[in-house]
């Protein structure tokens, strides 16, 4: 029974704290340590199997020509503001030298030289997209392996090499390009120092005691720690994506603190009642640890089968966030443990500082123990839940009404990756992207390569330059690249609308299905596209494709587990709704602020973006899972209710507001932790925190505190039907409700509740 072996291994831990906390220490160390020796850096690749750009990609490979791998680009133009590149002879010079000593940096096989194509004639250089057209912005392409020969240091090389080259020559010097995407490290650091110490805030307000407060914190620090430390070293091994740390950073923190929430505010019911540190240790554990372990594994699932997306960056991302979850689980009912048998009654306590500010914020119970106050806190809870319990049908209709309305944007969802033109105007990524935008033009930012195999039809490459170029969203058509071994024939256009605009991928598609079939024909030759906007476009629309198919397993899986916690049919399928509902209403708040721009200023968002193409299924699978820490450990208090007293209307108000402060503590926790992700500067990150913190919000509040104890009261009775026979079926143990756990933690059993 999951609750007995919860109970042993919390009273272990309390009392033997010393030795548990000696092995996370040892364990954070040795998790470091092989960070440091066999860890690699985060890098993004945006390729996944069967995709026309992949197999792109694949005949450039086969070709040779360099084009398949990665590439960088320095963007510059004189100082002078009335000088050119055609009349100024020392930034020519200058531009010369730049182009030599980036060909000298390793793994550069090779950069364009616009001041070469000068000299041959200005008109060379102009028609190449090597100088704009006045003469006062000019481009060095700069071509790398493929992304598995690089590295991090070959980005660092090259932003060393422009910091020194920027003192030296009379150039503006700015730099883009995938080198960048790739390697660029990922937005963190102040974001997570922020929310620890918003969690900290909020800790000391639940408890009133720095020792109760400190606990969740230094154990989320610890779980992160080893997490993290672990993420790295599965980078050394496999490609981890570079949003990956950050995530795992905001989940693990989230949670980890949420958890170890849950644990400690039972530990200190049981120390209020007289228990001695170490059994009220074990017995918390054994009683919020379930709900804690349902919890993390539901989200360590969910996150796990984006596997069916097919795309490997993702499933690999989901992996490494899974670690830090299943690390702050683990650390939930071990190390935490630990911490609270090592305070042992000072726990119960409350501080001068922290009953003051308890009574300020408050406005009742001065001078009285926390939890005469805790008791203060859920009579008021429980006039709301009353309250509400009265009047359902408003409530349920108003705020699902709300909830619906909120949700209406995800009509407009569009989804593709924010360019970096989207980036803040302090990062050189998106001073080259203007630059290059105002000399060339904005699909000069994001080319298309297409890769053509004329096997069999010699005058298929001519038929289908002219296609290309004839078409309306084409710009301009570099000239083709023959490969003598193979034939392979690349061709480098540039549509007239930047890579994240949704005319790009509507050429793209159009290109594909139209202008390529009828050039080709339909003899034996072959024609794909790639590059990293068709790469982008192309990822997107498979998790479009993919995520209906994950969002009905995850219900699917959502219910059963649900149903097995609680024998209970309605139970389940309610909150599948409800959590469903809270979602929607947060990804519609994205599409308004992301795409729409509605308060995009307040994060910092300088432009409209689309979603990002792979966050929805994130952001699905993460906040599925997180909604059933509230789901279980709320339901898990009603139904103890209901089973001691048979009735309905009180369990719901007993239950939900005896959860209520810890939930709310929890929720401003988690959208504190959230929100400081929100301000980074990464549009992905933003999207990541302001989801998150938008869709707890909504769970913890209107969810919860409205539409659950609505639905529930008009529901009465039949919320906990479950037919004889089903009853049955279902198993008992780990997953299942056991009648039998509450032997474990001393208090009489129960009946259990099913149609006879």
């Amino acid at each position: 029974m999951l609750s007995k072996a919860l109970l042993r291994l919390g009273a272990s831990a309390a009392r033997h704290p010393w030795r548990v906390i000696a092995a996370w220490l040892i364990a954070a160390t040795l998790a470091v340590l092989a960070a440091v020796a066999f860890g690699g850096r985060t890098a993004d690749s945006m390729t996944a199997p069967g995709l026309d750009s992949q197999r792109a990609a694949e005949l450039i490979e086969r070709a040779g020509t360099g084009q398949e791998g990665m590439t960088a680009q320095l963007v510059v133009t004189p100082l002078d503001d009335g000088a050119t590149f055609f009349d100024d002879d020392s930034a020519r010079t200058a531009l010369t030298r730049l182009r030599a000593e980036v060909k000298r940096l390793p793994h550069v096989l090779g950069t364009s030289d616009p001041a070469g194509a000068l000299d041959a004639g200005g008109d060379t250089a102009v028609r190449g997209g090597l100088v704009s057209a006045d003469g006062r912005i000019a481009v060095v392409r700069v071509q790398y392996p493929d992304q598995s020969r690089l590295s991090a240091e070959d980005l660092d090389a090259l932003v060393d090499l422009g910091d020194r080259l920027r003192a030296e020559l009379p150039l503006r010097i700015e730099m883009g390009g995938n080198l960048f995407y790739a390697f660029s490290d990922p937005d963190g650091g102040v974001s997570e120092l922020i929310g620890l110490v918003a969690a900290a805030a909020i800790l000391f307000l639940a408890f009133g005691s720095l020792v109760a407060a400190a606990l969740p914190i230094g154990m989320a620090v610890f779980g992160l720690t080893v997490g993290v430390a672990t993420m790295t070293v599965l980078a050394g091994v496999t490609d981890v994506p570079t949003f990956a740390p950050v995530l795992g950073s905001m989940v693990g923190l989230g949670v980890g603190i949420d958890y170890a929430l849950f644990v400690l505010a039972r530990h200190r019911e049981y120390l209020a009642r007289g228990l001695d540190p170490h059994e009220a240790a074990g017995r918390a554990v054994a009683t919020a640890g379930r709900p804690v372990v349902f919890a993390g594994g539901t989200v360590v699932v969910s996150i796990l089968g984006m596997a069916v997306a097919n795309v490997p960056f993702m499933t690999v991302g989901g992996l490494a966030v899974s670690i830090v979850v299943l690390t702050m689980v683990l650390a939930s009912v071990t190390l935490l443990p630990a911490f609270l048998g090592a305070a042992g009654p000072r726990l119960a306590r409350v501080g001068r500082i922290g009953r003051a500010l308890q009574t300020r914020k408050l406005g009742r119970l001065a001078r009285r123990r926390n939890p005469a106050a805790g008791a203060a806190h859920a009579a008021g809870w429980r006039r709301w839940i009353g309250h509400v319990g009265r009047r359902p049908v408003p409530y349920a209709v108003g705020a699902a009404g709300l909830l619906l309305t909120a949700t209406l944007p995800v009509l407009g969802l569009r989804v593709g990756l924010p360019d970096d033109g989207s980036l803040p105007h302090s990062r050189t990524e998106r001073r080259a992207y203007d630059l290059v935008a105002e000399g060339f033009g904005p699909g000069t930012n994001g080319p298309l390569v297409i890769a053509a195999d004329p096997t069999g039809d010699p005058g298929v490459l001519d038929r289908l330059v002219g296609a290309v170029a004839a078409d309306p969203g084409i710009a301009s058509v570099a000239p083709t690249h023959i490969d003598r071994a193979t034939g392979i024939a690349t061709l480098v256009v540039f549509p007239t609308t930047s890579p994240q605009d949704k005319a790009t991928a509507d050429t793209i598609a159009r290109l594909r299905t139209d202008v390529l079939p009828t050039a080709i024909g339909h003899g034996p030759a072959r024609a794909h596209i790639g590059g990293a906007a068709a790469s982008l476009s192309d990822v997107g629309r498979r998790t479009s494709q993919r995520l209906p198919v994950f969002v009905a397993a995850v219900l699917a899986m959502s219910f059963l587990l649900l149903m097995l916690v609680f024998r209970s049919i309605l139970v389940p399928l309610k909150a599948v709704l409800l959590n469903l509902l809270s979602i929607g209403a947060a990804f519609g708040i994205m599409v308004a602020v992301f795409q729409w721009g509605w308060g995009g200023a307040l994060i910092g968002l300088e432009a409209t973006v689309p979603i990002v193409s792979f966050i929805p299924m994130f952001l699905f699978a993460i906040l599925f899972g997180l909604s059933m820490d509230y789901e279980v450990f709320l339901l898990s208090r009603v139904r103890e209710e209901y089973l001691r007293t048979g009735d309905n209307g009180t369990a719901i108000v007993e239950g939900v507001s005896r959860t209520a402060r810890i939930i709310t503590s929890a929720a401003l926790i988690m959208v504190a932790v959230f929100l400081s992700f929100a301000v980074a500067e990464d549009p992905s990150t933003k999207m990541f925190g302001l989801g998150l913190a938008t869709a707890i919000f909504i769970d913890a509040t209107v969810v919860r505190m409205v539409l659950v104890p609505a639905t529930m009261t008009l529901l009465g009775r039949t919320n906990w039907w479950l037919p004889k026979w089903l009853d049955r079926m279902l198993p008992r143990g780990p997953v299942g409700t056991d009648d039998t756990d509450a032997d474990s933690t001393g208090e009489a059993p129960r009946p259990r509740l099913v149609d006879r």
